[in-house]
């Protein structure tokens, strides 16, 4: 697979498309058991209260596995990002009611880089709080 966005095609400011992922209780059951991730935080709502948090969180490589699929979908081959780094600022919280929580994800390019690379600048908010900062992949383009 080779990326399908041409270098010469973006700019500085180029929006990227949003998206927005669900999470629920049975997402994280799921990527406990794919990851290995067993940590009581992450599914028992009593365990987590009593650790001072709100209620069950997702996984924070899952809450960034979740945004860089905007730039994935986005360039057309996940192998096209060489470098992808986040900072965890507010976790996911996901309730246990029928809508769980909602991860909303926007990007952007943030810089054009030598050797068709460019910087993307994403956010990822959930409720209303900016969960992951300084959210930023390099990208090789067409």
């Amino acid at each position: 697979m080779a990326a399908q966005i041409q270098y010469d095609a973006v700019e500085v400011g180029t929006e990227l498309p949003a998206a927005s992922f669900p999470v629920t209780r049975a997402t994280l059951v799921r990527y406990a058991g794919a990851s290995g991730d067993f940590n009581p935080i992450h599914w028992n709502e009593k365990f987590a209260t009593e650790v001072g948090l709100p209620d069950v969180i997702a996984h924070g490589m899952f809450t960034m596995a979740e945004a860089i699929r905007v730039v994935t979908d986005w360039v057309g081959d996940p192998g096209a990002v060489v470098e992808y780094g986040v900072r965890f600022t507010k976790p996911v919280v996901v309730p246990n009611d029928d809508r769980g929580a909602l991860i909303e994800v926007t990007a952007k390019v943030g810089a054009k880089l030598d050797d068709n690379r460019v910087r993307v600048d994403l956010t990822a908010m959930s409720a209303g709080q900016k969960v992951l900062g300084m959210s930023r992949a390099v990208v090789v383009l067409a």
